[in-house]
């Protein structure tokens, strides 16, 4: 079985691009009609890469608009990982094959991978013609399709020069897993009045260049570090850094699931670390209406948005993607995003919490036990 390449470490460290043009879209009512549209609206190429990946009614609609844009002779390009696509049925395959779209996988589990079974394609990545990206955290199963009980979840939509990174970006993976891409170099002119932005990648390594920027912009946080997460596992350099700027005065706020995930042991593990944060001064809160799958950071007038979890099993075994930004408008429009959830939550009470059940400190117990077995593992080189 073949392994899939790892970047080089030169491609994870990317430059920052002006002239962007970036619009926050708050839910699948939004991002996958955004999604679809482009799709439709593609001319030259469409290059998707998926995590979670399963048949249904959210992935039949993709299908459809793929099908349409490879029969107006569009090259429609799809990357999905060996395991979180383990729910595509052998129709779509099928499906998707005879339409002409060039479909991939990366890293199909195998009895003889051991250990590399764990390395995972976790990014979340649409380019279109190499005029507009969306990066998130959603993935094509029902789950997220539009609806009451849809996860919660957030995507990006990117124009500009920032556009071709990401295309060069899932050139690399395509190529770790088969013969090159081979499309022209895109050549995107600067937007005026365009923000700044930039690629930040994660390489299943361990130490990550995504994680050290985050450290390093909570430490230079003046005003606010707001961290919305999904599985939110933190290391000690993240803990201490949270720490650190709540004491200086920095408002620094988590707002992390409820007892409504889909991974209940995880969020047992995180939960470990909230008293100590509740002492420093951290505000905690936890998501109610339904489950939470997101994945932002806020520091100040900077935004992160992407696949990245923040935890240490997500950098030393995933490829994760995130979009950074640096503007002032974006940044506002993503903290009254943060806001809203945040009123839809349950602020945790650091004088309430060491009265919680003792159940609830048995499973928290456990899961610590798990996670630090888990976090002991080695990636395989």
């Amino acid at each position: 079985m073949r392994q899939p390449h790892a970047v080089r470490p030169e491609t994870a460290a990317w430059p920052w691009r002006s002239g962007n043009q970036f619009r926050l879209l708050d839910g699948p009512a939004e991002f996958f009609p955004a999604m679809l549209s482009s799709i439709d609206a593609a001319r030259s190429h469409v290059l998707l890469e998926m995590y979670l990946v399963s048949s249904g009614a959210l992935l039949d609609r993709f299908i459809e608009a793929l099908t349409r844009a490879c029969g107006r002779g569009v090259r429609c390009c799809l990357l999905f990982d060996g395991f979180g696509a383990l729910g595509v049925s052998g129709a779509d395959g099928r499906r998707l094959d005879h339409a002409g779209v060039e479909l991939r996988y990366y890293n199909p589990l195998g009895w003889r991978n051991r250990l590399h079974n764990f390395m995972r394609d976790h990014r979340k990545l649409l380019t279109v013609d190499g005029a507009v990206a969306f990066v998130g955290g959603a993935g094509l199963s029902d789950a997220f399709a539009p609806g009451p009980a849809a996860w919660r979840d957030v995507m990006i939509q990117i124009r500009g020069p920032v556009v071709a990174d990401w295309e060069r970006a899932f050139a690399h993976t395509w190529r770790g897993c088969g013969p090159e891409l081979a499309l022209p170099e895109p050549r995107i002119t600067p937007l005026a009045g365009g923000a700044d932005g930039r690629l930040a990648l994660s390489e299943a390594r361990e130490h990550s260049v995504l994680a050290n920027d985050v450290v390093r912009r909570i430490d230079a946080a003046r005003r606010r570090a707001w961290i919305m997460s999904a599985y939110f596992v933190p290391s000690r350099r993240f803990r201490k850094a949270l720490r650190r700027a709540a004491r200086r005065g920095v408002d620094v706020r988590l707002l992390v699931p409820s007892a409504r995930t889909d991974h209940p042991w995880v969020r047992h593990a995180a939960r470990r670390f909230y008293g100590k944060m509740l002492r420093n001064g951290v505000h905690i809160f936890e998501y109610q209406p339904r489950v939470l799958h997101a994945k932002m950071i806020l520091c100040d007038d900077w935004l992160s948005i992407g696949s990245s979890n923040l935890d240490r099993w997500s950098f030393t075994w995933n490829l994760e993607a995130n979009q950074e930004v640096a503007d002032a408008g974006v940044a506002d429009a993503a903290a009254a995003l943060f806001g809203r959830d945040c009123a839809l939550s349950i602020a945790l009470s650091r004088r309430h919490w060491p009265q919680r059940a003792w159940a609830d400190r048995l499973r928290e117990r456990i899961a610590g036990v798990l996670a630090r077995w888990l976090e002991g593992w080695r990636r395989p080189r």
